[in-house]
């Protein structure tokens, strides 16, 4: 600290702060990006010498001031009235008028805290993550209101409904996607059979891994899978296209057109999920028990006739229904989530890119515990 107080003085051009005429104070220096520790030195002194006082700030004698200068002056002024002071400025050019009302329309940043204990600081990021969750849910039900709204409005009007957006969104969710999702679910299939066998061969029960598969891919691996991989492929892609369209300001050009960024936007890709979805989450449950079905022949020397036979006795219409329910509520929630990051994003490729992640990993993490939610749902009602 003291090496930098040095470096300050011997600076001629660092930013200062002196007393002027009239009780004022006389900035001096340069207020720049290149000089940003003694700014904020200087700042630091003209919010100490306000104290809860009014005080005029003579910008005359400044040799440059840049937009960081400008912000730092906006950010004290800030503080000085948050504290019952009052601060305003003298000696003014025209360019620095325009730039400090230009950094006055910006929320001021907090000053940096006292620096925190590892337990105060784990608890104050819980916090923060817990008041930051309950934002996020209270905004998914208001957006999802939006939403049903905005389907009422459509279903009032048929002729609004962008029917070419909606069939181009059944294209790249559920035609486009079916590929992947036959690939990993015939995979995933495959390799659950394989290991349920190598169990269940320590007690000569080896046939029953048609109980095993029939059950969990068509009650719960069938649809988890399918919602992950729609969340990770359909999500994203709402998600950055509507991140994209934010950032070229074309949702702001819908709504001076006098059309609502909800009908136009939301509501066909929300309905090609919420189609899609129980689609391809029946495609991806065939797919996967016929990789068990090829593992159980290969492994448990089960014939096609006798697995067959073992999973029509083992599976009812009812287990099929269990997970074809799930899926249109994890379509919404998909949609929903995906829509409201990509309504988020700033214009900048890192808040993009930053709002996509988010999008994948909240869908997933809802996913499941939709999942879960719905599990104990069926196992209450004995279905």
């Amino acid at each position: 600290m003291s090496v930098a107080r040095t470096r300050i003085v011997e600076d001629a051009s660092a930013a200062r702060v002196h007393d002027g005429a009239d009780g004022r104070l006389a900035l001096a220096g340069r207020w720049t990006a290149d000089q940003g520790a003694s700014v904020e030195v200087a700042a630091r002194r003209v919010a100490e010498a306000a104290s809860g006082r009014a005080i005029v700030v003579d910008l005359a004698p400044i040799e440059r001031l840049d937009t960081l200068g400008a912000w730092v002056l906006e950010r004290t002024r800030a503080e000085i009235e948050a504290a019952g002071g009052r601060l305003s400025y003298a000696g003014a050019t025209p360019e620095y008028r325009i730039l400090l009302g230009e950094m006055s329309l910006r929320e001021p940043e907090a000053s940096s805290a006292e620096p925190m204990g590892r337990i105060h600081g784990a608890l104050d990021g819980l916090g923060r993550r817990v008041v930051g969750a309950g934002q996020d849910i209270v905004t998914g039900v208001a957006f999802l209101g939006e939403v049903v709204a905005a389907c009422g409005r459509v279903a009032a009007r048929p002729r609004t409904f962008r029917t070419s957006a909606f069939v181009n969104q059944i294209e790249q969710v559920a035609l486009r996607g079916a590929p992947i999702i036959v690939l990993i679910s015939f995979l995933v299939g495959g390799i659950v059979a394989q290991q349920g066998i190598f169990q269940l061969q320590r007690f000569g029960a080896q046939t029953f891994v048609v109980n095993l598969i029939g059950l969990l891919i068509l009650r719960e691996l069938g649809v988890l899978l399918t919602s992950i991989m729609v969340a990770g492929r359909s999500g994203s892609a709402f998600t950055a296209e509507i991140g994209s369209m934010r950032m070229r300001e074309e949702v702001d050009a819908l709504r001076v057109m006098g059309l609502d960024p909800v009908e136009v936007l939301i509501v066909p890709r929300i309905l090609a999920l919420v189609v899609g979805l129980p689609m391809l989450t029946l495609i991806g449950a065939l797919s996967a028990l016929l990789g068990g079905g090829i593992t159980a022949m290969l492994y448990g020397g089960l014939t096609l006739d006798q697995f067959l036979a073992r999973l029509q006795a083992a599976v009812g219409l009812h287990h099929v229904f269990v997970g074809l329910i799930k899926a249109p509520f994890m379509a919404l929630v998909i949609g929903i989530i995906a829509t409201i990051e990509g309504f988020a994003v700033e214009g900048s490729a890192e808040s993009l890119g930053r709002h996509v992640t988010a999008s994948v990993v909240k869908s997933i993490f809802m996913v499941i515990v939709l999942d879960g939610l719905f599990a104990v749902f069926f196992a209450a009602i004995d279905f």
